[in-house]
């Protein structure tokens, strides 16, 4: 009868390790569903992440062209800015001149001379 009690506890062991054994097997499946949806989930954020990154590559090149050629555009700028101050400056020049001639008549009769006709006196020299 011992060896029936013992075998009757057993076979109560084991009907409750049965009941644990589906939990953990639930559990594992569950946790082999999570995995999987996890690396699909990976999967996913990588394909992204490389996408990204090619999007990345593609608008930092189309920026690196429009600063070439805002720089372009900006010296091209430049040059024609200071070509017209050269020009203003030299017109504000040539009209300062005018102005100050125009206003000193005296200057204007010492750069211009009255016309006289040369005269060559003739002189008789005696040895």
């Amino acid at each position: 009868m011992a060896e029936e009690v013992k075998v009757a506890i057993l076979q109560q062991k084991l009907e409750d390790l049965k009941d644990i054994i589906v939990k953990i097997d639930d559990a594992i499946e569950k946790m082999s569903e999570v995995n999987s949806n996890v690396g699909k989930m990976l999967a996913v954020h990588e394909q992204r992440i490389t996408k990204q990154e090619e999007i990345d590559n593609v608008l930092l090149a189309k920026i690196d062209k429009l600063r070439d050629k805002v720089d372009r555009d900006y010296d091209s700028i430049v040059s024609r800015v200071q070509a017209i101050e050269k020009r203003v400056w030299m017109a504000i020049g040539a009209l300062a001149c005018i102005s100050f001639l125009m206003n000193n008549t005296q200057v204007i009769e010492i750069l211009t001379p009255d016309n006289q006709s040369s005269i060559i006196e003739q002189r008789n020299f005696k040895a």
